[in-house]
């Protein structure tokens, strides 16, 4: 969650922030006025619980009618600590609702506005010319369906729509493009992790996703446990409540594993192929870190998803994702989008985001402060995230290397993992 302490100190930070993302300012003059309230029913408690325990120490040593009156007032006054501990609890509870429904403070510097208003940073390579190659490219389903790599039909028999079988090379390819992924991510220092893809709801809770109201999120009602949309959720809550020791520098995983959403609201959109689908497998960086260094690591995730693109030999542009677009934790994101010829636009392949100390905060996650060499007070830790691969990439791969007979080029980097296959047909 926020920094409250920072927030009550910067208000004006906060609206802006607010406003920027197109939410609701008030709610911060809300959280501001609920943490005073707080405050202010505690010392309530406090004061008459000092009374309580001043009144319990005289009647032990009074005797006869002094005691019998000192009894009825300390009645009187459990009664009085009882009522105010209930409403020490009551505006207790107030403040940390509005403190979770505040998203994240963004960095400064990102664009405002909504899902159109991003900034874009740079673009790479040239999307391909098909028509100056003398023929019109097919659609990655057409592809897949010559090359029998995608069953969309069989997958909508077993599951319902949006959901599918990637078979013989289509199934060989996600492995290989994933396997290639963890190589790159083993190189820079992540851990390879499999991690659940089932998680109970303080831990989605405490990596900011809303359980009560996010239709995106399946949930299991009979276990209380809800399906991943990303690993970010497992590797988030996998040091919660520790203090974590980032001496030798930030922690850096690597989560292999199937994800899952609900796609609401999508009605209509991308119903072809697997471009928005139910489930697919995804690796996702996550990194802890200090503070410090958070923006810096951000810089090194966008890299490294830049590497797997260029890896790829696919035409791209990287985008500064506006307020109103960030998710719930993320401060700042960058998406890098594949050019994908028969849609003629690109489309979000990986994303990077900056989430500051808002999941660590939420998860309890903190690190030990060393001053002068000694150990001292804890603070909470930086978290990121990044996605290296995940199976909407066949959807690029497919299409930009396609040729005029319907077989598909395999790009050199990936070619070791497929046994040195140079050719799909």
């Amino acid at each position: 969650m926020i920094d409250l302490k920072m927030l009550t100190e910067n208000p004006d930070l906060y609206r802006a922030s607010q406003r920027a993302r197109g939410a609701d300012e008030s709610l911060i003059d809300q959280l501001i006025e609920a943490d005073a309230a707080r405050r202010e029913t505690i010392a309530t408690f406090e004061r008459l619980r000092a009374e309580q325990n001043a009144f319990s120490k005289k009647v032990g040593q009074a005797k006869g009618e002094e005691r019998a009156a000192l009894l009825a007032e300390v009645k009187e006054l459990a009664a009085s600590v009882k009522s105010a501990q209930a409403e020490a609890d009551a505006a207790a509870a107030t403040s940390v609702a509005l403190q979770r429904s505040i998203p994240n403070l963004i960095i400064d510097g990102i664009p405002a506005g909504g899902e159109d208003d991003f900034t874009v940073l740079k673009h790479v390579g040239t999307p391909r010319d098909f028509a100056a190659e003398g023929f019109e490219p097919l659609d990655h389903l057409q592809i897949a369906e010559k090359l029998d790599a995608i069953d969309m039909e069989r997958g909508a028999k077993v599951s319902g729509s949006r959901f599918y079988f990637l078979k013989g090379i289509g199934a060989r390819l996600e492995i290989a493009m994933m396997n290639m992924a963890l190589d790159v991510a083993m190189e820079h220092g992540f851990i390879p992790m499999i991690t659940p893809t089932l998680v109970r709801p303080e831990t989605m809770q405490g990596t900011g996703f809303d359980v009560e109201h996010d239709d995106e999120i399946y949930k299991l009602e009979r276990d209380d446990l809800y399906l991943v949309g990303t690993s970010e959720v497992a590797l988030a809550g996998y040091h919660a409540n520790e203090i974590m020791d980032l001496s030798d520098g930030p922690i850096r995983y690597a989560g292999w594993s199937s994800c899952y959403r609900r796609e609401a609201g999508s009605a209509g959109k991308d119903t072809r192929g697997i471009i928005r689908v139910h489930q697919f497998n995804k690796l996702e960086m996550f990194i802890y870190t200090s503070v410090e260094n958070a923006e810096a690591e951000h810089e090194k995730l966008l890299a490294m998803e830049e590497d797997m693109l260029g890896r790829m030999e696919l035409a791209y542009r990287v985008i500064d994702t506006a307020a109103g677009d960030l998710g719930m934790s993320a401060a700042r994101k960058f998406d890098c989008e594949a050019w994908v010829p028969t849609q003629e636009t690109f489309r979000e392949l990986t994303s990077t985001s900056n989430c500051t100390t808002f999941q660590a905060r939420r998860l309890n996650i903190r690190e030990r402060e060393i001053v002068d060499g000694k150990p001292g007070k804890t603070r909470a830790v930086a978290t990121l995230n990044g996605t290296l691969a995940t199976t909407r990439w066949i959807v690029a791969i497919l299409e930009t290397h396609q040729n005029s007979d319907g077989t598909v080029n395999v790009p050199k980097a990936l070619q070791p993992y497929l046994g040195g296959l140079e050719v799909l047909r």
